[in-house]
């Protein structure tokens, strides 16, 4: 995983975007996201997802894969709707076990991070955080999504309403003082 600003210049959002400012983990755990390292090949990283998912909850998963071959003529329409800005009202979880993509997120001054995410890594993103996502120029990620109930992906997009939005406005909340346990 590599953190740093987005540079905010036009263009396909699956280049890097690199500002050249790197980040540490730290800008990430104070917006109250959680990062994992889980090689996929390693004999322990089974195991580790499932102590993950029992300390925290999630019963539920299942994979997802990102890529023109998977998901055909909707593939560039997907791209687009992910890369819209948007909330959920869950935690998201996503276990990267193929390629990479970004996950951008929301900082305090409202500045987009750019999270660059491969095989291995595990991020998990608190409900009402603003954020977007796409995968890299190579067009192809595969998942490992968990889930505290059934599985759904409820996308809410930035607007007045989401701005209002009871978690988001907890999560708002919560910032500043840090998130403590990070394991509600």
């Amino acid at each position: 995983m590599r953190t740093f600003y987005h540079d905010n210049l036009p263009g396909d959002c699956r280049l890097p975007h690199d500002s050249g400012q790197e980040l540490s983990p730290s800008h990430l755990t104070d917006l109250g996201v959680l990062y994992y390292n889980f090689p996929p090949l390693s004999p322990t990283s089974s195991t580790q997802i499932e102590d993950l998912a029992k300390t925290r909850h999630y019963v539920n998963r299942d994979e997802i894969t990102v890529s023109p071959a998977a998901m055909g003529s909707v593939y560039e329409d997907k791209i687009k709707m992910f890369y819209d800005e948007h909330m959920h009202e869950d935690e998201e979880i996503r276990y990267i076990l193929k390629g990479a993509g970004y996950f951008d997120v929301r900082d305090v001054q409202d500045q987009w991070i750019r999270i660059e995410v491969e095989e291995g890594d595990l991020l998990i993103l608190p409900p009402g955080i603003y954020h977007r996502f796409t995968v890299n120029q190579d067009n192809y990620i595969n998942a490992m999504r968990l889930f505290r109930t059934e599985p759904k992906w409820t996308a809410l997009n930035r607007g007045e309403d989401t701005d209002a939005n009871k978690l988001r406005e907890e999560y708002l909340k919560l910032r500043p003082q840090g998130f403590p346990d990070q394991m509600s």
